[in-house]
């Protein structure tokens, strides 16, 4: 007789398991092992690096394969709840809500997105997922549907939450305008106003209330500007004894906990002091510059988010901060300029703190030709992608068909910070000299 068949398929994991897995995989894992899986996946990234320069013809083998000695993960000073912003996404819940506000499981391409409630997820904090929750009991309430494809129609859209440890909350409410008129329009931010300030969602206490008529997936300030419905144009922020200004878009390191200790490591690698001059490329609204300020004679800031640019300002102005300038632009439209006519004797370094995107050729270039500039600060929040492109344009020998012409810099220290507990993600500290 054929023996029966025993099924040891393990249960169906909820919708909110299959949610923590997507956006926080760790999430199961003691911390200290968390730390251990991130050191494993930097040293990778290092030994990646050190065979791409060795096809380069550059000897940059170092004890384990790696390009340069890798220092332990420098482990968050918060694990639970640390992110200080949050975008939130309006689709089809595992119910069929078309007006459930969370997160995504699922992908576009595979046609099976649904958008779970992010009330069990460890990393976002109470104040977001109590902020999210409310305005899906608002957009319940309204006729207007939710907009999940543009061109079906429908309304409702994101939403972002800010927080800050001095205990501001902003909201940031995206429309699809479709076809409404200005009275239609008035008449939505008038009752958003109405439910956050008089109604159910006066519960959040939020600092700010921002609404933006958007038609596009993203769209900047300047493309369709941040209407303030309600409460302080900004929000504050205090790190490292100083007291920041941001706006809606502004960039801001999202655990602001791990930011203080990476600024600090910046501060102490930097080695800038006296007469140095730092050039604090991406600086978004000018945390890291300001940190370093009182330590050098003069910093330069250059960031492409005008209104980043005028937090900066401001920030260096309520400070007391008078040695900064910043430059608002993008950094390859800015820099060669900058550093093309750069006569000062003084010691010039940089730091550079992109986007996923990395840093454009033409800002590498400018880097490299400024022969001034002999220490070099990369932070990155993924080193394995476009960065490792702008690892190997830094290091690699001159190439004059390339306009790559200055001294090459080579790798010397790379320190991981863990900014995002229960991720995969590392921010990784790469110094480079020359």
């Amino acid at each position: 007789k054929k023996k029966a068949r025993v099924s040891c398929s393990l249960p169906e994991p909820s919708w909110e398991e299959r949610l923590a897995n997507a956006v926080t995989p760790l999430w199961r894992l003691p911390y200290q092992e968390q730390l251990q899986v991130k050191y494993e996946s930097q040293r990778k990234i290092l030994q990646t690096l050190a065979s791409r320069l060795e096809e380069l013809g550059i000897d940059a083998q170092k004890p384990g394969g790696l390009c340069c000695p890798l220092q332990p993960v420098v482990p968050s000073p918060i694990i639970n709840g640390y992110r200080n912003k949050s975008t939130f996404s309006v689709n089809r819940g595992p119910d069929g809500n078309p007006k459930t506000v969370g997160l995504y499981v699922g992908t576009g391409r595979k046609r099976n997105i649904v958008c779970v409630k992010a009330n069990h997820v460890e990393n976002i904090p109470s104040k977001h997922k109590q902020v999210a929750q409310c305005y899906e009991e608002f957009i319940s309430h309204s006729p207007l549907d939710s907009c999940i494809l543009f061109h079906e129609g429908g309304h409702w859209r994101e939403l972002v939450v800010r927080t800050t440890s001095c205990g501001h909350t902003m909201a940031i409410i995206t429309f699809h305008p479709q076809q409404l008129g200005q009275e239609a329009l008035a008449t939505q931010k008038a009752l958003l106003k109405e439910f956050f300030t008089c109604g159910p969602g006066a519960v959040c206490d939020l600092t700010s209330l921002y609404f933006q008529e958007s038609t596009m997936t993203r769209c900047s300030h300047k493309q369709s500007p941040y209407q303030l419905l309600h409460g302080a144009a900004h929000i504050f922020e205090e790190l490292l004894g100083l007291k920041f200004r941001i706006s809606p878009d502004a960039f801001f390191q999202v655990n602001t906990a791990g930011a203080e200790v990476l600024y600090q490591a910046v501060r102490d690698l930097c080695q800038a002091t006296g007469d140095a001059v730092l050039l604090d490329i991406c600086c978004g609204t000018g945390t890291i510059g300001l940190s370093l300020a009182h330590q050098v004679s003069k910093v330069i800031g250059v960031e492409v988010v005008e209104k980043a640019i005028e937090d900066a300002e401001w920030n260096a102005a309520f400070n007391g901060i008078s040695n900064c300038e910043f430059h608002s632009g993008k950094a390859e439209a800015v820099l060669p300029q900058l550093l093309a006519s750069w006569e000062d004797a003084r010691p010039l370094a940089a730091v550079v703190n992109p986007s996923r995107a990395g840093l454009h050729y033409r800002v590498v270039r400018a880097i490299r030709s400024c022969r001034s500039i002999r220490r070099l600060l990369y932070i990155s929040c993924k080193p394995e992608g476009e960065a490792m492109r702008n690892f190997l344009e830094l290091c690699c020998p001159p190439d004059p068909r390339k306009k790559l012409t200055g001294e090459r810099f080579a790798p010397v220290l790379a320190i991981p910070f863990d900014m995002f507990p229960h991720t995969v993600h590392c921010e990784l500290l790469l110094l480079f000299t020359r």
